[in-house]
């Protein structure tokens, strides 16, 4: 799924229990701040009309004041809060709980700037590892884990879950759930330098059975060229040195730093640059010539010195990787 579905990014359109209960917490909060709101009102017009009338100041309408003043500034918040404190803690601490063998673990790390997300397979062979998108099967929670790699970042899927950080040095948890199939789009949440507008980051839910199907496709290693022009973009790829920043499984490239987003399935994600642009032979090739001019500040660097033929070779040869 490439994408295809609607891109809901809206805490009042849920499309999973948690954030359905952050959902009916926001509404529950709207609408007794506006009953509350209107009270007050009435209460002040009450009182103005009150004066009005009578200049009274006995020591009765004095403690009536002072009666009002501890009902309405001290009780009433108390009650209020302390039953809505009891109502969602208890609401969430259900949806928070591990759910057992068939929850699906993921990691996500944060990085300057894009998302790293990691799947460990269950037959403990090498992790599933791609970039700025979240693949999840429909109706079954998923425990997100979550880290840093450089400055605090924070997840938030406006659709599926609350907003999480990311520290350095520490792995936070994000539990969600999608009910219904689509694309949500997630971003961080968080002030994390000049491109931080730009780090986004799409949850996708599909069928069960057509996530086993992806999972077992991203485990395969990269396709290799099947034409002479792919070839010849192979060939840039080693000459350029790609493979010492990023990881491109199956191709017996040296292995390298990989400090950047994981290649070995490029294609078949819907972005590109962490949610700038959607993935196809043109994008990918105005990214490789100057990454600075669409995403200033990104650790890539620009390739303007490759010649036309070359620089659509290589953009040919990313976009059938699959």
């Amino acid at each position: 799924m490439n994408g295809a579905a609607s891109q809901v990014e809206s805490v009042l359109d849920p499309a999973g229990p948690v954030a359905q209960a952050l959902a009916n917490l926001s509404w529950l909060l709207i609408g007794g701040a506006t009953l509350i709101f209107v009270a007050m009102m009435a209460l002040l017009a009450w009182t103005l009309l009150r004066r009005a009338r009578s200049d009274d100041r006995d020591a009765r309408g004095v403690r009536s004041n002072a009666w009002w003043l501890i009902g309405g500034g001290v009780v009433f918040p108390v009650v209020v809060l302390t039953a809505l404190l009891t109502h969602e803690s208890l609401r969430i601490d259900g949806l928070t709980r591990p759910h057992g063998a068939d929850e699906l673990v993921i990691s996500v790390s944060g990085r300057l700037w894009w998302w790293e997300v990691r799947y460990r397979l269950p037959d403990g062979r090498t992790d599933v590892v791609l970039a700025n998108e979240i693949q999840l099967p429909v109706g079954r929670p998923v425990t997100i884990g979550l880290s840093s790699q450089d400055v605090i970042h924070s997840l938030w899927i406006p659709a599926l879950a609350g907003k999480v950080d990311l520290i350095p040095g520490k792995v936070n948890q994000l539990r969600l759930q999608a009910d219904r199939a689509g694309s949500y789009r997630g971003q961080c949440a968080e002030f994390c330098g000049e491109q931080h507008a730009r780090m986004a980051l799409f949850a996708i839910a599909t069928p069960p059975e057509e996530f086993d199907r992806w999972l077992a496709q991203q485990a395969a290693p990269a396709q290799p060229p099947a034409d002479p022009q792919t070839t010849r973009g192979l060939q840039i790829y080693v000459e350029q040195r790609c493979y010492q920043c990023h990881q491109l499984r199956g191709l017996d490239l040296p292995g390298g730093l990989n400090v950047a987003p994981d290649l070995t399935h490029l294609a078949s994600r819907s972005h590109l640059a962490a949610g700038t642009m959607p993935i196809n032979p043109e994008t990918l090739a105005a990214w490789i010539a100057d990454p600075q001019q669409i995403k200033p500040g990104t650790r890539m660097p620009s390739y303007r010195h490759l010649d036309e033929a070359s620089l659509q070779a290589l953009a040919a040869f990313l976009a059938q990787l699959k």
